[in-house]
């Protein structure tokens, strides 16, 4: 279209569209043949219309082409990703998948949601989980409102936020405030996912529920511990107003059952997510951009950065030009002998591998396979690393961290596969998020799993269910025929895990499953007890807080490899408090998600060694330590 744009204004204004060319032609044939008596060359001046007119357009063309080659520039070069891969005896394979993907169009099949990439018969499942790879443009239309929003939570005095959600709702957000922290002015947000009565009583001692903010988070709109938890505080609240509605908002897919309750019970906003996107792809919807805009984050430019991702990673970018097919054909083809991928970081961007293992591992743990992510592992010597590892260390250009570029520079010369990327800032996140979810999703072609399913998941609800039906005869385990080692119990927890530990072999990892109340002091002994295991068995070591696990890595434990020894701690939990609404407890609610996940592990065979803790759990966990301390100084092969 060349019509001006002031021209167009002005026929939007003041025009009469009509066909006009067949009116008055005799009279406008008079009117031509005058204009030679009144000295007018028509010849001369249409020859020289002509050739100013296609000077204009050929000058106009030349702009735009170097308007766009100056986009192209920015886009390619300026923000690009600065990412390598040193993949050592994996080169090969490689450069023999990417071929394969030039060949058979693999960008261009993923982009047009091409079910055939992962699996054959689940069409369906797949194709309406891909909403996540156009998101970044669909959001642009919804910033506007999502800042406006948050500008009267500001000015409406909220000094607190406290998100009530697990999983793909949590970890995007909580992953969010730690990086980029609250803006002044504005609310910080609490993530509140864990079921133990001390976290929940934790959240209420921490915040004014006067100026507190709550935002219900679940993609079903029927997640147990996310209603437990609103159920809770809006009794709470409740007490202090008679129109509570106002102190709450809810993230959800359109229609849920979460959707209905936020309209019934008037909360100050319900906000609908895309539904074609999975949870674990959901922290550029409005399940992480909420939180973000809450916060005073500049979701703009998260925004722009995800595009910007989109964009160099779209289906006419050459799959050996792409970062992110670049980046999931590695971890594919490498996943095949080395599956154990360690993500180290420099300090700004430590948060970023708890979102970031999420991802990989439910969206690649089932079948018996799946990359296994190695997060917040304290460093050791290279010696301690087997050979079953692949490193990635992530770090920002203006910030790079020699200690980490040293760290990988050694464990490349003794052969383990190196990933290195350098982001620009900390907003560069926004396409490092999708630049992953298209490296995951194209590594799942290779492994040959499908990507956006959680078979596994379900499978320790349903026994986490049954378990609370069946009273607290089966709460205790015994009668499940689940063993309990009391931490007290030194002598017997020294015998239990030289047990457990014996049963290791090369090429295993070390999950440690933490039903505790999640603090510094807890997580520092942890961290101890991991690095002690790590230590003395020179296996990977992963830790997580349940029933937070559950829904990221829970997955995995279950449907991928068997390969983890699991070690499960549960705490039991004094005093306890009642959901209200409902006929239990959250005490009854982590027993039974603590128990449901034993009997899930137990019924996929995996190797588990369960211990107890009552009343302070620092206790419980220092003798915990000493007992693994007197196992012995080597306690696997």
């Amino acid at each position: 279209n060349t019509v001006p744009p002031s021209t167009f204004r002005a026929f939007r204004d003041h025009g009469r569209p009509q066909a006009r060319i067949g009116e008055d032609i005799e009279g406008a044939a008079s009117r031509l043949r005058s204009l030679a008596a009144l000295g007018v060359d028509l010849d001369s001046v249409t020859a020289r219309l002509q050739k100013d007119g296609v000077a204009s357009f050929a000058q106009a063309f030349r702009d735009l082409l170097a308007a766009l080659e100056e986009k192209r520039r920015g886009l390619i070069a300026g923000r690009r990703v600065s990412q390598s891969l040193s993949l050592g005896e994996f080169q090969p394979s490689f450069e023999e998948r990417l071929s394969i993907w030039k060949g058979t169009g693999f960008a261009k099949r993923l982009w047009g949601k091409d079910p055939t990439l992962w699996a054959d018969g689940r069409a369906a499942e797949i194709t309406n989980r891909l909403g996540w790879l156009d998101l970044p443009e669909r959001m642009r239309e919804n910033l506007d409102y999502l800042e406006s929003f948050a500008e009267g939570i500001q000015s409406g005095g909220f000094t607190h936020a406290v998100l009530l959600g697990m999983g793909g709702s949590s970890l995007a957000p909580e992953f969010y405030q730690k990086t980029f922290g609250n803006r002044p002015g504005f609310p910080e947000l609490i993530v509140l996912d864990s079921t133990h009565p001390a976290a929940v009583a934790a959240v209420e001692r921490t915040v004014d529920l006067d100026r507190t903010l709550f935002i219900v988070s679940s993609k079903s709109g029927t997640t147990l511990e996310t209603l437990s938890f609103y159920r809770y505080f809006w009794d709470r609240v409740g007490c202090l107003t008679k129109t509570p509605g106002r102190r709450f908002v809810a993230v959800t897919d359109p229609g849920t059952p979460l959707a209905v309750l936020a309209r019934e019970r008037r909360f100050r906003r319900l906000f609908e997510a895309h539904p074609d996107v999975g949870g674990r792809y959901s922290a550029l919807t409005e399940f992480g951009l909420v939180p973000a805009a809450i916060i005073g984050m500049d979701v703009r430019k998260l925004i722009d950065m995800a595009w910007i991702a989109a964009e160099n990673n779209a289906f006419c970018v050459r799959e050996d030009a792409a970062s992110g097919y670049l980046l999931g054909a590695a971890l594919g083809e490498v996943a095949r002998r080395r599956n154990k991928l360690t993500i180290f970081t420099s300090e700004p961007l430590r948060h970023f591998p708890s979102w970031l293992e999420q991802l990989i591992a439910e969206s690649t743990g089932k079948e018996g396979k799946g990359i296994v992510p190695v997060a917040d592992e304290a460093p050791v010597p290279p010696e301690y690393y087997g050979g079953d590892r692949v490193f990635v260390g992530l770090d920002l250009e203006q910030d790079r961290d020699r200690d980490l570029e040293a760290r990988l520079n050694a464990l490349q010369q003794l052969g383990h596969p190196i990933i290195r990327i350098s982001l620009k800032d900390l907003y560069s996140l926004g396409g490092e998020i999708f630049r992953w979810e298209v490296a995951v999703a194209s590594a799942g072609s290779v492994i040959g799993i499908h990507p956006f399913n959680q078979p596994d998941v379900e499978l320790a609800k349903e026994l986490a269910r049954s378990v609370m039906k069946g009273g607290q005869g089966l709460d205790r385990g015994e009668e499940a025929g689940v063993k309990t080692v009391p931490a007290a119990n030194v002598i017997g927890l020294k015998a239990a895990f030289k047990a457990w530990a014996s049963s290791a072999r090369p090429g295993d990892y070390i999950a440690i499953q933490a039903f505790l109340p999640p603090s510094p002091e807890a997580s520092q002994a942890l961290d101890e007890i991991r690095l002690d295991l790590l230590e003395r068995t020179k296996l990977a070591t992963t830790l997580g807080y349940g029933p937070r696990f559950l829904h990221s890595t829970g997955q995995l434990h279950k449907g991928g490899p068997n390969e983890g020894l699991f070690l499960q701690i549960v705490h039991e939990p004094e005093p306890d408090l009642a959901v209200p609404e409902t006929d239990y407890s959250f005490g009854t609610l982590l027993r039974a998600q603590a128990l449901g996940d034993r009997l899930a592990l137990g019924k996929k065979g995996r190797r588990v060694l369960r211990v107890g803790l009552t009343g302070d759990p620092r206790t419980g966990l220092s003798r915990m330590r000493m007992a693994l301390s007197e196992a012995g100084s080597k306690v696997a092969p």
